[in-house]
């Protein structure tokens, strides 16, 4: 697949379903199949090859677990860019106790709420709005 700046990367999905001795050993009992995910990247000549292993309790073929696999992290690299970019999450040195959990929490509700107003401006724009307008911070709740 073309991938952007002049990338070109190819993902090949491969699903081993006999897995009885995984769920034993580990305690897994919803475990279906573990999903191997071979990529090879070539960018300006160079070549980098990695191989990623996954566990689910999704019982599909290659051809559609790989799919969903792509997906999966897809939603998951842009929550945590813009947990880092947005809203600094990396910065954060809240480390004891429970307060890491509650912080994260109170950081994603944030996030989504800044996604519910309908203009065009960038969520980092939003939250700077949200810092300076009372009301603009108040109308996502009030909804």
């Amino acid at each position: 697949m073309d991938g952007d700046h002049g990338r070109v990367e190819t993902r090949i999905a491969t699903v081993i379903h006999d897995v009885a001795w995984l769920q034993q050993r580990h305690k897994w009992p919803a475990l279906k199949s573990v999903v191997i995910i071979d990529s090879t990247r070539e960018i300006g000549g160079k070549t980098e090859r990695e191989t990623r292993l996954y566990i689910s309790s999704l019982n599909l073929p290659a051809d559609k677990l790989g799919p969903i696999v792509r997906s999966h992290w897809a939603v998951e690299n842009s929550l945590h860019w813009v947990l880092d970019m947005v809203l600094r999450h990396d910065e954060c040195r809240v480390r004891t106790e429970n307060a890491p959990a509650n912080f994260a929490t109170i950081k994603h509700v944030a996030t989504n709420l800044l996604r519910l107003p309908t203009s065009k401006d960038s969520l980092r724009s939003r939250r700077k709005i949200a810092a300076w307008d009372d009301d603009f911070l108040a109308s996502p709740i009030a909804r």
